[in-house]
């Protein structure tokens, strides 16, 4: 299992309150998130790059061990989607465009082996019917090169904002990543608890026990372009 790097997360500080997840109300949640950080860099006669989540090829995910009453031993909730979208936009530095970058995933699209689990979820956990989406805001990439390469598997750390059920948490995600023909493909993953993301963990008679560690994976085909 992949460590969370606690470094970083906690250099982030702690949650805080979302009041507002709309589109129209994302641009004053950065500065909540990344405590006041800014890019600051002033784009002149130079490029930003934008990598964006291309219309087929990825997939978000969950993965949480449980013991069910009807078996003799654990075994992993796997719940997923393909439903993701958004884009990370890069200054001409490297740094993470806060403002413009944001990966988003439909948490009610999610699914499993099981509809009783999914309906569940979407009923009490995630409550998707008032929070249909969990967004994910980078705000640093380290061991990225810049600029990016052309060919080759690259391994590096995004460190980034979770928005989910209107608060946000730290999180530090490992990725790897495969640059090929014009596209990045790859894996991001990092391992949170219930607790640290505001959620309460399950709680059904078929299910003896929960492990406190969630799994989040999201396997990733983007597609960069240059704007001015």
């Amino acid at each position: 299992m992949i460590p969370i790097l606690l470094a970083l997360m906690t250099s982030m500080g702690s949650p805080s309150s979302v009041l507002s997840m709309s589109h129209d109300g994302l641009s004053s949640l950065w500065s909540i998130c990344a405590n006041g950080l800014s890019s600051g860099v002033a784009v002149q006669d130079t490029v930003r790059m934008t990598l964006r989540v291309a219309p087929e090829g990825n997939q978000a995910r969950y993965r949480v061990r449980e013991q069910l009453a009807m078996l003799e031993f654990p075994n992993d909730a796997v719940g997923q989607t393909s439903e993701v979208w958004g884009a990370i936009v890069l200054n001409p530095d490297g740094s993470v465009d806060l403002a413009e970058s944001r990966i988003q995933v439909d948490l009610a699209a999610l699914t499993s082996d099981s509809e009783r689990r999914d309906g569940f979820l979407r009923r009490n956990t995630l409550e998707t019917d008032q929070h249909p989406t969990l967004t994910l805001v980078p705000t640093f990439l380290r061991g990225l090169p810049n600029p990016l390469p052309e060919t080759g598997d690259h391994r590096f750390s995004l460190v980034g904002d979770l928005l989910l059920k209107g608060e946000c948490f730290p999180t530090a995600w490992e990725v790897e990543a495969t640059f090929v023909n014009g596209a990045v493909l790859g894996r991001a993953s990092t391992v949170v608890t219930f607790q640290s993301v505001g959620l309460e963990k399950p709680q059904v008679g078929s299910v003896l026990s929960v492990a406190d560690d969630i799994r989040l994976e999201i396997d990733f085909r983007m597609v960069p372009n240059q704007f001015p």
